[in-house]
């Protein structure tokens, strides 16, 4: 693990701490230990008196002995002999303590040197826990604000122990990097997106102005053709017709149509649906669900992504295959308040998980022919009403689009779709709907 030490500083953050901590820990009391040992090495001399205390009893002898000399009654000769004794106690104690007493500092003195040696190395004990308790929680938080900064994803590493602080300003960290990750992403999925409207805009006005005369050359020719040209002008005018249909679909790429919004009654926006695009070789089911409210949209809108939902479920079953539309309520984080669940199921091939992720982009399709702009347009609709779209799919088992649709809608500006955010939460599904396939994609 790398140590890093911010420039123009020598030594690490670490190494500075403790010494910091040393020093106002030692200092003190090493001056204190000094200071006492001075004193007391300073009063010990002054309290043991011993010259004076054998002066005095010199001169006690010499007056007890003249005393005697004297004669006296017994009483008095008693309390000589007391006195007598009292002044060599005293003479004895003086004479220990003027022994004692140089010893005596020496032996202080190394004791505080000793409580000093212990002293240190206690602290230093403590201080390199501190120092560690405190640095290393730091150094992690620098090192990650540098991968914040770099754009790189927090390692999943052991946290260091630390005060408690430091845990709850690890997981603020994390959350600012998860969501400035989210940030970019949408920033650059706000950004293709934009590009992808105006490459769509244009590719469809370019195509448009060629395709009016090259439709009515086209309609001439048909009814001018020989029977050898014949097949050749069906051919151009197949063609001409997918080159309408690509035209249609890239001007309906990242717009909504015009005018103010109404409630729109899903369920029966679904049956109608399933009545129109569900071939009689495959089974069309619509279920709904009995308290499902009104949203607020576009209908052309909410119908037209449906279609093409609808269209790559009944491309992708076999004969006697089984489509299934949804409709009920739905809890999701991403859509806040009352909000709808659409869902188009069907018992198809199924999406290859490496293509799952990307079905939402434009031009990513499976089909040879296809333009790839269907899903886009759905998710893009849907998401420009509030909502946001979701699939799962396992291969040869089939596939399931949701649409996750607010009640109260999300106030779109006709006629243009917001940026695309491709990091929704999933929805929260109600115990009515089955459990996901083996693959699933989010956006």
């Amino acid at each position: 693990m790398p140590r890093l030490r911010p420039p123009g500083t020598r030594y690490r953050f670490r190494t500075r701490l403790f010494a910091i901590l040393l020093l106002f820990a030692v200092c003190p009391s090493v001056l204190l230990t000094l200071l006492w040992v001075g004193t007391v090495t300073r009063a010990l001399p002054l309290m043991s008196g011993s010259g004076a205390w054998e002066r005095a009893a010199a001169t006690g002898e010499r007056a007890l002995a003249l005393a005697r000399g004297r004669g006296s009654d017994p009483a008095a000769a008693r309390a000589y002999d007391a006195h007598e004794q009292e002044l060599r106690r005293s003479l004895e104690l003086a004479r220990r303590y003027s022994f004692v007493a140089p010893r005596a500092g020496r032996v202080l003195l190394a004791t505080g040197v000793i409580g000093v040696a212990l002293l240190i190395v206690g602290t230093s004990r403590v201080a390199g826990h501190l120092s560690r308790q405190l640095s290393r929680p730091l150094d992690q938080l620098v090192r990650w604000t540098a991968l914040v900064q770099a754009g790189q994803p927090l390692p999943d590493e052991p946290e260091p122990r630390g005060a408690p602080e430091f845990r709850t300003l690890r997981q603020r960290m994390r959350t600012m990097s998860r969501e400035l990750a989210e940030g970019r992403a949408r920033a650059l999925e706000a950004e293709r997106a934009e590009a992808f409207r105006e490459t769509a805009r244009r590719v469809a006005h370019e195509l448009k102005n060629p395709l009016t005369p090259i439709r009515f050359a086209v309609e001439r020719l048909r009814r001018d053709a020989t029977p050898a040209q014949a097949e050749a002008v069906e051919v151009l005018a197949a063609e001409t017709a997918r080159l309408e249909a690509m035209a249609r679909s890239f001007a309906q790429f990242g717009r909504l149509p015009d005018g103010p919004a109404a409630d729109v009654d899903l369920g029966d926006l679904a049956r109608w649906a399933v009545a129109t695009s569900v071939p009689e070789q495959l089974e069309g089911r619509v279920e709904v669900a009995d308290d499902v409210p009104l949203v607020h949209g576009h209908y052309d809108a909410l119908a037209r992504a449906l279609n093409n939902v609808l269209l790559n479920a009944v491309e992708a079953c076999a004969p006697g295959g089984r489509v299934t539309v949804r409709v009920q309520r739905a809890r999701c984080p991403a859509v806040p308040g009352d909000a709808v669940e659409l869902a188009v199921h069907d018992t198809g091939v199924g999406i290859a998980p490496e293509l799952l992720a990307r079905i939402w982009d434009p031009y990513v399709t499976q089909k040879a022919h296809g333009t790839g702009l269907g899903l886009a347009i759905a998710r893009q609709t849907v998401q420009a009403h509030g909502g946001i779209v979701d699939a799962v799919s396992a291969v040869g088992r089939g596939t399931e689009v949701r649409f996750i649709l607010p009640v109260g809608g999300a106030g779109a500006t006709p006629g243009r779709l917001p940026s695309a955010d491709p990091r929704h939460d999933a929805p929260a599904r109600d115990a009515a709907v089955p459990p996901p396939l083996a693959t699933r994609t989010i956006a």
